[in-house]
């Protein structure tokens, strides 16, 4: 396999959109999100990344095929439904850089790349030298949906790697057509936060 990494920012997400729509409808009719999505939904939330200056997207390419990515930009760039709890909080939103996505398809997991996202993003965040917080949140789903597979596992083992941390108080609502479903619903998203630190890092992606 051919793998190229390309980055994208600011209006180059246009160039983008056709693709990372599709690869975000694709990862994310997966449990725990069971989004029926539309490429026409998923243009106009991309268009946020593209009005941002500061908007950063790293995509993994197979062979010319969109694989994997990932998605940050400025929290005071994002929607007023990322941004409520953090007012809410009363934290300086200027000094927090929100990580959107993290998408690879099936074939592709496990390989590090989850990891490489992780330090692509905060790199990115820390170049500014005016982000002292990292965020990102996750839908929260009952532990008895009916729609979650026997051997699925919740990512918070590997996020606490990244140390990054649950924040229960900071949660969000965010709405979308589950599976089968024409409307859109609320579904609670929690976030998890980390303290940015201006410390060189080592190979692994962890701040020393």
């Amino acid at each position: 396999m051919e793998i190229q990494l390309k980055h994208v920012t600011c209006s180059q997400f246009t160039t983008v959109f056709d693709d990372l729509a599709a690869l975000r409808i694709t990862v994310f009719r997966e449990f725990p999100y069971l989004y029926e999505g539309s490429v026409e939904y998923e243009k106009a939330y991309l268009e946020t990344y593209a009005r941002s200056e500061r908007s950063l997207g790293v995509l993994v390419y197979d062979e010319g095929r969109l694989v994997g990515a990932t998605t940050c930009l400025p929290l005071t760039d994002e929607t007023d439904e990322v941004q409520a709890p953090f007012r809410a909080a009363r934290f300086d939103l200027a000094t927090v850089f929100y990580f959107g996505e993290s998408l690879l398809l099936p074939a592709y997991r496990g390989q590090g790349w989850g990891n490489r996202f992780f330090v692509e993003r905060e790199a990115h965040a820390r170049s500014f030298g005016t982000y002292t917080l990292a965020c990102f949140c996750a839908v929260k789903r009952p532990v008895e949906h009916p729609l979650r597979p026997a051997n699925y596992r919740p990512l918070d083992l590997f996020w606490s790697g990244h140390r990054y941390q649950k924040a229960p108080e900071l949660i969000t609502s965010f709405s979308w057509p589950d599976l089968g479903a024409s409307e859109s619903t609320p579904k609670p998203m929690v976030f998890w936060t980390k303290t940015l630190s201006a410390g060189l890092q080592d190979k692994t992606g962890f701040v020393k």
